[in-house]
C-alpha cells in the first residue's frame, strides 16, 4: 500500500471501518502525517454531529407518567376462559383503552431510553473528536512554530528528536524506529526539572514511529528522559534512562 493510498483512509479510520493489516498500516502513518492526523480528527467530529443529529431527548417526566397509569390498568382474572376474557374486554373498552395507551407509552419510553443512549454516546464521541483535534493543532502547533528548535540523538537502537517552542512552553518528542519496549512495560517521557523529574507522559508501545505531545509545560526543564516503566507509567522513574536530551536552545 503506497503513502497515497493511505492519505485516502482517514475517512474510513475515523469510523472504525478499517481492521487488521491495514489499520495497522495506517496507524504507522498517521504517527508520522499532521496532514491526516487533522483530517481524522476532523471526520472524527463530523460523525459525532451525524449521530446526535438522529437522536432524540426524552421528557425526563415520561417514566413517570409510565409507572403512574400502569397502576390504573385492570388486569384480567388469572385462569378466565378465552370467552370470557373477549366479553369482559368488550365491556370493558375503557380499560383495554388504557391497557393499549400504557403499553404505547412503556414503548415510547423504551425508544426514549435508547435515543438517551444515543445521544450520550454521540456527546462522548463529541468530546473525544474536540481533546482529539485540539491534541492534534496543539502538536502540529509545536513542530510548525517560528521559534521551534529540535535537538535528535539515537535512542534505545532507534532515533530520538525533541522539539520546543519557547513561545508556547511546549515540546513535541518524535520517535522513529524505536524498538518495542518489553512485553508489559512502556516507555515514560520525563522532564528534568531542577534536579527532579516530571512525567510528560507515556508513548504508545504499539508504535516505532510517532509524534508525542509532551504533557505539561516545558518550565524550567534543563531536559527530558525516557525510562522504561511498567504498563500504565510510574509517578517516578524506576529504571535508568535509556535516552537523555537536553532542551534545545
Amino acid at each position: 500500500m503506497t503513502t497515497t493510498d493511505l492519505h485516502t483512509l482517514t475517512g474510513a479510520y475515523a469510523v472504525h471501518a478499517l481492521h487488521g493489516e491495514e489499520r495497522a498500516a495506517f496507524e504507522r502513518h498517521l504517527a508520522e502525517c499532521d496532514a491526516c492526523m487533522q483530517e481524522v480528527a476532523e471526520f472524527t467530529a463530523t460523525a459525532g454531529r451525524l449521530a446526535l443529529a438522529s437522536t432524540v431527548r426524552t421528557r425526563p417526566v415520561m417514566r413517570e407518567e409510565v409507572l403512574q397509569r400502569i397502576t390504573t390498568v385492570r388486569q384480567v382474572t388469572p385462569g378466565a376462559a378465552p370467552l370470557e376474557r373477549v366479553r369482559r374486554g368488550a365491556q370493558g373498552g375503557r380499560g383495554l383503552t388504557r391497557w393499549a395507551l400504557a403499553a404505547s407509552m412503556a414503548a415510547a419510553a423504551a425508544f426514549g431510553g435508547t435515543a438517551a443512549w444515543q445521544y450520550e454516546r454521540a456527546q462522548d464521541a463529541r468530546n473525544e473528536a474536540g481533546q482529539a483535534q485540539r491534541h492534534a493543532e496543539d502538536l502540529a502547533g509545536v513542530l510548525a512554530a517560528p521559534d521551534a528548535k529540535s535537538r535528535s540523538a539515537k535512542v534505545a537502537g532507534g532515533a530520538g528528536t525533541l522539539v520546543v517552542s519557547a513561545g508556547r512552553d511546549r515540546a513535541v518528542f518524535v520517535a522513529s524506529k524505536m524498538p518495542a519496549p518489553p512485553r508489559g512495560k512502556v516507555y515514560q517521557l520525563w522532564f528534568a526539572d531542577g534536579g527532579k523529574m516530571r512525567s510528560a507522559g507515556l508513548m504508545d508501545p504499539d508504535r516505532s514511529s510517532q509524534a508525542v505531545l509532551m504533557q505539561g509545560v516545558v518550565g524550567g526543564a534543563s531536559g527530558i528522559g525516557i525510562t522504561v516503566e511498567p504498563a500504565g507509567g510510574s509517578k517516578q522513574p524506576t529504571s535508568k534512562p535509556v535516552a537523555l536530551l537536553g532542551v534545545p536552545t
